[in-house]
């Protein structure tokens, strides 16, 4: 199906592999988390439906010099596909991309990039750009490759947008084994397409797989409206620059929800603020596998969100404390977690003999209750 891309395609596992190098470890001892915890990665993210038909940028006029604006010979490749779809591959090399325009893709395709194509955003002063463009569109896979942004040669300093992917009112979107890095907003966001006069229409069955989400300068990624979002193998780190500065944010719109989320064996390290914030109007959100560490603030935090389940999780050395449920959180449960060193900021404390009684007043290390809650439920975790 792939004839362009079969031959191109990088292991799964050694693409995360190099990817986690590239990415400055947050190390303790002398064992790189991510690597260590997502090494395994068995999730195998489905195949969207689409055509036969395989185009190469540069027939349509892509240089991949670094220099020349590659948009428009982009956009003509996925433009030129037939109306059953099928695959743009973009080879090795460096395509400067102006996000103003986007790379905007269409409905029954897949934008394969080669292991070593890079997409370059082209400085801009907007306050809304998006690298990798995914509007209204069904059946859509986006893999390999990296986009890196433009935070360090952006021309102007307002706005908080400025994406490598946003898929937005659309459905049955695979995003997989990518690098995004250095965003003027978010490495990736999910969200609702806006319609004048009626309802918007939320995003519905996205994966992400395997990506690492670095450095950007609001968060690694920001879950708005949508529903059935899966998240696996991947890293968010080192968000920093502008609130809400997470690794993943999962914050839906008024009135909007996000409902059923689920986030498996990734890792969420060095982010100035929050590894995880799940806000108000998140539901049904499944946080299973994940390593949190390091964070600038606490590891976890919900505020008015219901029906999350933290579960097998390793919550270590976090600035603050380790899950935080604040007031509106609901039908929450912790259990089989381990937790260590957190509260950071105030040094190690060696646990001895620990007693989850009264927990949400002792255990502000690790866990911490605060405000107008209800039905949580502590179960059995580990303290070292």
């Amino acid at each position: 199906m792939d004839g362009v891309g079969n031959s191109k395609k990088v292991a799964r596992r050694a693409f995360l592999r190099n990817a986690l190098l590239a990415a400055a470890p947050v190390v303790l001892g002398s064992t790189p988390f991510a690597a260590a915890a997502m090494s395994n990665a068995v999730y195998r993210p489905v195949s969207r439906m689409r055509g036969t038909t395989a185009l190469d940028v540069r027939d349509f006029g892509a240089r991949g010099d670094g220099v020349r604006d590659d948009t428009a010979s982009i956009n003509a490749a996925i433009q030129a596909l037939p109306a059953e779809g099928g695959t743009v591959f973009v080879p090795a090399g460096r395509y400067l991309v102006d996000a103003v325009k986007s790379i905007n893709l269409r409905s029954n395709m897949h934008f394969q990039l080669d292991p070593n194509a890079v997409l370059v955003c082209k400085p801009n002063a907007a306050e809304k750009s998006y690298v990798i463009y995914a509007y209204k569109v069904a059946d859509v896979e986006i893999s390999g490759g990296r986009v890196v942004g433009d935070r360090y040669a952006h021309l102007g300093s307002t706005g908080e947008w400025g994406h490598a992917v946003f898929v937005r009112g659309s459905q049955r979107v695979t995003v997989r084994d990518m690098r995004l890095s250095d965003c003027w907003g978010d490495g990736m966001s999910i969200g609702a397409a806006l319609v004048y006069g009626a309802a918007p229409i939320p995003s519905e069955d996205i994966v992400v797989s395997n990506i690492v989400s670095t450095n950007n300068r609001r968060q690694g990624l920001s879950i708005g409206r949508g529903t059935n979002i899966t998240v696996r193998d991947s890293e968010f780190s080192y968000s920093n620059g502008t609130a809400p500065e997470c690794g993943i944010d999962i914050e839906p719109d008024d009135p909007g929800i996000s409902d059923h989320v689920s986030i498996e064996n990734c890792v969420l390290r060095g982010n100035r603020k929050y590894g995880l914030l799940a806000y108000k109007r998140s539901q049904n959100t499944t946080i299973r596998r994940c390593t949190v560490i390091s964070n600038g603030s606490c590891g976890i935090v919900t505020v008015g969100s219901t029906a999350i389940a933290i579960t097998q999780c390793s919550v270590r050395m976090n600035s603050a404390t380790g899950i935080f449920l604040q007031d509106g959180t609901s039908g929450c449960d912790i259990s089989q977690n381990t937790f260590y060193g957190n509260y950071a900021r105030n040094g190690i404390v060696d646990r001895k003999d620990f007693s989850m009684a009264g927990y949400s007043q002792k255990v502000e290390r690790d866990i911490l209750v605060r405000g107008i809650t209800s039905n949580i439920n502590v179960g059995t975790n580990y303290f070292k």
